[in-house]
This record gives structure tokens, C-alpha cells and sequence, in this order.
């Protein structure tokens, strides 16, 4: 019988515990030498700066940062039992939802899976509404009956989380006809995961999309694992822009953990939608740093695969550029960070003193004529 031995230790500090449980490398690791992918995709982003203003660049950053502190509380109150069922957290993804949405306005309709607390953060929801829903409050924005695969604003355009794989993407190809058939110029952007891919309502809706020429931007999170089954034991063709070649729809492969790259490839996509009417599919790589869920044990992957991808953490490599280019200063970046840890707190704080929803509000909102809760019973 082989002897087992403890696994090395990691050289990113991966066994050191955190309230969130996300592996994020010490300031020493950073020191050292950084991988030539890593710098090679901050002189691309950097190369990119030029044609944005100061506020703009800032503002990209600020979301970003606002969507990991978020999300790192999250993860905090629900390992204190204060967030119940599934919780999908967004950590690592940040720059796909902000550089997507930042290409559109607010008019334009958003729609998402169940991993969306980032997506309704970029499209304008208020941190207390989205973490006062988390904790299943009645000042939620889906007034705690939704919890976190359920965030809805109809205000902003933001038409939820879905937690049926893929069941957004035929209700996004709807809502980008209604679009059309009322003449205006709004579009659409569905965000989904690469598993959603092998859906048939994914194919039935590009199908139609650019059959009826539709203007929905269907955004393509490639993070490489559909819970905790691999792109490449799942997916024979594994280049999903390409499967756009079949409905002969424009596609782009986006680099998703650079903000600016992001919003460049979905500005394209706007234009064409706005002026045509015609639907785009951009697959945007990324990669996520927690688990599929809180409960996700993580057993599929290494820790040094994880390790790999945080060395191009989207809103580090976006702080180092800004500095670098001197858009920013150290002391700017920390105050960002202390305001929006701030505000997070505020949201949590919003959200603990909120109400619970009453009783009788297990009837309301299920049919348009809300239903009489009395015992009364026809004879």
C-alpha cells in the first residue's frame, strides 16, 4: 500500500482561511516575477486606456471592486447562516458583466442566469436591495421571495436571474422582438454559461434571432466548468463562437478578464444591433475563483489550475494598468476600496434590520388578481 503524503504547500498562500474561501495571493507572491501571459495581457489592456476618459476608467474599477466586496460578504453571511438556499457567487468574473453593461444604457434590457448578484450591480440595483433579497427581507428587490437567483428591477431593465440553464436565453430573443416590433431602438444583453450551450433553446434562439433579425447580444460566460463537469468532457466542439457559423450570426472570442476588452467587443455588437437589427454571440473566457456554489466542495480542480488564473485577476490587472499609466494613484484605489467595503457593510446592515415578508404575502404576486387567503370554502 503507497504511503500518502500531505499535499506541497501553496505557493499563493491557497491553504491560509478567509471569511470568503477564495485563494488570493499574499502581496509578497505578487512581487516576484510576474507570468509573461500576465503581462502580456496588461500591455493589451493598457494599449486600450487612450480612448477613455479618467471618470469612465474609474467607474469600471469602482463597479468591479464594488461586485467582489459585495460578493466576498456574501459568502461571509452565508457561511453565518444569515443567506439560505443556493448562492452563486461572481468572484473572478467581474470585468464581463461591468465591461458588458458599461456598452449599453440604461434603456436597454439585461438579462442573466443565476449567477447575476454582479450583473444587477452593474446595471444600477442598489447594493442594500440585492443583499436585503440575499436574506430573504421584504425590501428585497423581488421582496425577499426570490433570494439569490432571483434579482428583478424593472425600473433599470434588469429582467432577472433565472436558475433554469439557459431558460433565459428564449425569454431574451422574445424581449429583443418586442424591441423590434415596437421600433425602438433598444437591445438586449443575455448573459448565460457555456453549459447553456448545449441547450436546445441556445440553438431554437439564435436560430430565430437572426431568422427574424433580432437585436439580442447573447454573452457567452466561458468559465470553463459547468458546475464541476469540465469544457472538455462536456462540449465535442468546444469553440462556442464558432457555433454561430450555423445561423450565420457574427461572433467575437473575448478576452473575459479584461474589462476594456469586454466592452470594446459588446460596443461592436451594440452598433450592429442598434442600426440593424441584427444579434451577435460573443464568448467571452473567464474564469471563476470560487466554487460552482457555497456547497461546492471543489474537488475537480487543483489548486494550482485556480492559482494560474487569479495571476490575471481581472480588477488587480486593471488597478496595476491605471497605475501604470497614471491614471490613478495608490491612495485614490484605497480610497474606492474603503467606501464600497462601507457600503457593503451599510447593505448588510440594511438588510439585517430589515423586515421578514408576513404571511399573508405567500399569496401575492402569483396570480394578476391576487388570491383571497381567507378558509372560506364553497359549499
Amino acid at each position: 500500500m503507497s504511503k500518502q503524503t500531505a499535499e506541497p504547500a501553496s505557493a499563493a498562500g491557497a491553504e491560509e482561511k478567509s471569511a470568503t474561501g477564495v485563494i488570493d495571493a499574499p502581496g509578497a507572491v505578487e512581487s516576484k516575477q510576474p507570468a509573461p501571459e500576465r503581462n502580456l495581457a496588461k500591455e493589451r489592456q493598457k494599449s486600450r486606456l487612450s480612448g477613455l476618459d479618467r471618470d469612465t476608467l474609474i467607474e469600471l474599477y469602482r463597479k468591479m471592486l464594488l461586485i467582489r466586496r459585495f460578493e466576498e460578504k456574501s459568502a461571509e453571511a452565508y457561511s453565518a447562516g444569515k443567506i439560505g438556499g443556493f448562492c452563486h457567487l461572481y468572484i473572478g468574473q467581474e470585468a464581463v458583466a461591468v465591461g458588458a453593461i458599461s456598452a449599453i444604457t440604461n434603456n436597454d434590457y439585461v438579462l442573466a442566469s443565476y449567477r447575476e448578484h454582479g450583473h444587477a450591480l452593474a446595471k444600477g440595483m442598489s447594493a442594500n436591495s440585492i443583499m436585503a433579497e440575499l436574506f430573504g427581507k421584504v425590501t428585497g428587490c423581488s421582496k425577499g421571495k426570490g433570494g439569490s437567483m432571483h434579482m428583478f428591477a424593472k425600473d433599470l431593465n434588469f429582467l432577472g436571474g433565472h436558475a433554469i440553464v439557459g431558460g433565459q436565453i428564449p425569454l431574451a430573443t422574445g424581449t429583443a422582438f418586442a424591441s423590434k416590433y415596437k421600433g425602438t431602438d433598444q437591445v438586449t444583453l443575455c448573459f448565460f454559461g457555456e453549459a447553456a450551450v448545449n441547450q436546445g433553446a441556445f440553438h431554437e434562439s439564435l436560430n430565430m434571432a437572426q431568422l427574424w433579425k433580432l437585436p439580442c447580444i447573447y454573452i457567452c460566460e466561458n468559465n470553463q466548468y459547468g458546475m464541476g463537469t469540465s469544457l472538455e468532457r462536456a462540449m465535442s466542439f468546444r469553440d462556442i463562437s464558432e457555433k454561430a457559423c450555423a445561423y450565420e450570426i457574427t461572433s467575437e472570442f473575448v478576452d473575459g478578464m479584461d474589462v476594456l476588452a469586454v466592452r470594446e467587443a459588446t460596443q461592436r455588437a451594440v452598433e450592429r444591433a442598434r442600426k440593424s437589427y441584427l444579434p451577435t454571440l460573443l464568448e467571452v473566457r473567464t474564469y471563476r475563483f470560487m466554487g460552482h456554489s457555497m456547497s461546492d466542495p471543489g474537488n475537480y480542480r487543483t489548486r494550482a489550475e485556480i492559482e494560474k488564473h487569479q495571476e490575471r485577476d481581472p480588477i488587480k490587472i486593471f488597478a496595476a494598468s491605471l497605475l501604470e499609466e497614471k491614471v490613478v494613484d495608490a491612495t485614490l484605489l484605497e480610497q474606492i476600496d474603503h467606501d464600497l467595503r462601507e457600503e457593503v457593510e451599510r447593505a448588510v446592515k440594511f438588510a439585517e434590520e430589515s423586515p421578514e415578508p408576513p404571511a399573508e404575502d405567500l399569496y401575492a404576486d402569483v396570480y394578476r388578481n391576487p388570491l383571497d387567503p381567507s378558509p372560506k370554502r364553497a359549499r
